[in-house]
């Protein structure tokens, strides 16, 4: 067994983590808290050497370093503790539970016992006291003389609160800024080992706050953020353990959002936009159009995003923009009252920042006067005009439809008596359809007076006002025009049908004395027909047909058979032209035949024999048919 040095691992100093008062029991004390009605736990440290009872066996209390040999059979660890109530004693290994098994055995009086050490049991053994007033630890490093050994952590301490924090080295350390941080490097072996610091694999210099194993980062910022390192060297060997120190910074918020300025000029600079802030922010839009809302939070890590809706996730229609800090509403009409708030969260912290969207309403308005509808006369008014407004500006009338209408009260205007004036009555019918009449109307002068009653004036009142309109005009001046149609022409048009075919004739227009004139001039009359169905025996044909041939093969894909079309008249029975036929469809005079798979043998007889025919069948068709159709 070999003592601790101070300056390598400051065991004497460091091991020990309480929440107890930081001082080492004595006799005195021990004996004296015995009588004391309630006290926190305290593990008793015994700085003597350790007892070796034979060449295998080591008895050794906390606070000590055992060096383990090739002929070590035994090792029991002392943990004795003082505390009302009495404390329960826990062990374990490296910041784990130890597990009890037949060779890691918890003695009566809770010493811990090593049976037949082997390497896998080197480590930091940690004896823990506890009751209902708080805990102790001590730890003692089991070890090989060899390379040093270093007491690590594998667990991440976050700390948004305290002005400082010490965790051992191996943890992941995540700290608000302005705090000081110290880092523990507990190191044990023999030969002694040397500790040294580095900071993203750059040796720390002896400026830094270094002192027994510890290492103290005082007013931490963001700079002092990376991975530190702790070197333990001796004779034997090194070994390295890091902690990683993030620097934590709460949401805070900003004056102002670059990528709000980038979106609005994307979207359109005529698109509302507005600012969160942790007291509120108001924005007033107008009804159907869109928005922006920002939330301006700056925070390390990254702040995570998340908009809410009077205190509720949102269901409205909507787009996140620049990673979640800008909400894109789509239309504002779909928001009833209430706030918007954002709410930025990293592991340092929260902050909620708010706004509320004001929407402007459309209003009627009746400010103004029509023109009044007459100028002089009884029945002169004045009605309000309505006008559909928002925020004081005239807008479509359209965007005011929902709103019940106001009632509008007509105003008379204008009723005084009117001027003299010519009165006319309506033109009578003409006395011609056509070829030239006249029609006539009644023109008097008079004068409509402010209780609506027509005065008779002389004519002369009028005449010096306005001229006198005429009482007479000519009317139907066009000529008197008819159709005249010639005689029905032969039947002998293409056929339409059995025995119908169609005939023609002209249809002209021209005056009563027998001149024609332009189709335009009789379009007011009806027109009669210039073609008509007529019945003829040259249309009373009907198509043909013979049976079909014998099919060119009995298998295979070359087989067809022919068959004779003819147009034939129905009375004579003899052939004519085709196209007296031609208004019903042509039979078929040719298919295909025994399309059935047949031996390899018979299908190559067969396609010989049916090519054959069908060159010496086309030369015959050609023939029959000439350069017509068949």
């Amino acid at each position: 067994e070999y003592p601790l040095h101070r300056h390598v691992s400051g065991f004497t100093s460091s091991l020990r983590t309480s929440s107890a008062e930081a001082f080492l029991p004595t006799s005195v004390d021990l004996a004296n808290s015995l009588r004391r009605p309630h006290q926190k736990p305290a593990i008793l440290r015994k700085i003597s050497a350790a007892q070796q009872l034979s060449a295998s066996e080591v008895v050794t209390h906390l606070g000590q370093t055992v060096v383990l040999a090739s002929g070590t059979l035994s090792v029991l660890l002392h943990c004795e503790a003082v505390g009302n109530p009495k404390p329960t004693i826990s062990w374990a290994k490296n910041g784990k539970e130890v597990k009890y098994n037949d060779r890691m055995l918890l003695q009566p009086d809770d010493s811990l016992q090593i049976l037949a050490p082997v390497e896998a049991d080197v480590g930091f053994y940690a004896c823990n006291a506890s009751n209902a007033l708080g805990s102790d630890s001590v730890s003692i490093a089991v070890t090989l003389a060899g390379k040093p050994l270093i007491k690590a952590s594998r667990g991440t301490v976050i700390n948004t609160e305290l002005p400082a924090v010490t965790v051992d080295i191996g943890s992941t350390v995540k700290t608000i800024q302005r705090a000081n941080v110290t880092i523990s490097c507990q190191v044990a072996g023999v030969p002694e080992a040397e500790v040294t610091w580095f900071k993203n694999k750059v040796k720390l210099s002896s400026t830094h706050h270094l002192h027994d194993g510890l290492l103290l980062i005082a007013n931490v910022s963001l700079s002092d953020q990376g991975l530190y390192s702790c070197k333990a060297a001796n004779l034997r060997g090194e070994v390295t353990e890091s902690s990683q120190l993030w620097v934590l910074e709460p949401p805070r918020p900003l004056p102002y959002l670059e990528d709000l300025t980038a979106v609005l000029s994307s979207i359109g600079t005529s698109t509302h936009s507005v600012l969160t802030s942790p007291s509120g922010t108001k924005m007033t839009v107008s009804p159907g159009t869109s928005a922006l809302i920002g939330c301006a939070v700056d925070g390390h890590p990254t702040p995570n995003i998340t908009w809410l809706y009077s205190g509720e996730p949102l269901s409205l229609q909507h787009r996140l923009l620049a990673v979640g800090r800008i909400l894109h509403i789509l239309n504002v009409s779909d928001v009833p009252d209430g706030e918007f708030s954002c709410l930025a969260q990293n592991e340092a912290g929260s902050l909620t920042q708010k706004t509320s969207l004001a929407i402007q309403e459309y209003q009627w308005s009746v400010d103004k006067l029509m023109a009044c509808s007459a100028s002089c006369g009884h029945k002169g008014v004045q009605l309000p005009q309505l006008r559909c407004l928002l925020d004081g500006a005239e807008v479509n009338i359209s965007h005011c439809k929902e709103k019940p209408k106001p009632a509008l009260q007509p105003i008379a205007c204008n009723r005084r008596d009117c001027p003299s004036r010519w009165m006319v009555t309506s033109w009578s019918p003409c006395t011609q359809s056509c070829g030239g009449g006249i029609q006539m109307r009644r023109v008097t002068c008079q004068r409509l007076t402010a209780k609506g009653s027509s005065v008779p004036m002389s004519n002369e009142a009028c005449t010096q006002v306005s001229k006198r309109p005429v009482d007479t005009q000519n009317c139907n001046r066009q000529p008197c025009v008819e159709w005249v149609a010639s005689s029905w022409g032969q039947c002998n048009g293409p056929c339409i049908g059995p025995r119908l075919a169609v005939q023609h004739r002209q249809v002209f227009c021209q005056t009563k004395d027998g001149t024609s004139v332009s189709l335009d001039q009789c379009s007011a009359l009806p027109r009669p027909l210039s073609t008509q169905n007529c019945w003829t025996d040259v249309c009373g044909v009907h198509w043909r047909v013979s049976l079909w041939t014998v099919c060119t093969a009995t298998c295979g894909n070359y087989g067809f058979q022919s068959r004779r079309v003819d147009c034939v008249h129905v009375r004579t029975n003899k052939p004519v032209l085709e196209h007296h036929c031609s208004w019903r469809p042509r039979p078929a005079n040719w298919q295909r035949c025994n399309i059935t798979p047949c031996e390899n043998g018979t299908l190559l007889r067969e396609g010989e024999a049916v090519r054959h025919r069908e060159r010496k069948e086309g030369r015959a068709a050609s023939q029959k048919c000439g350069a017509g159709p068949c």
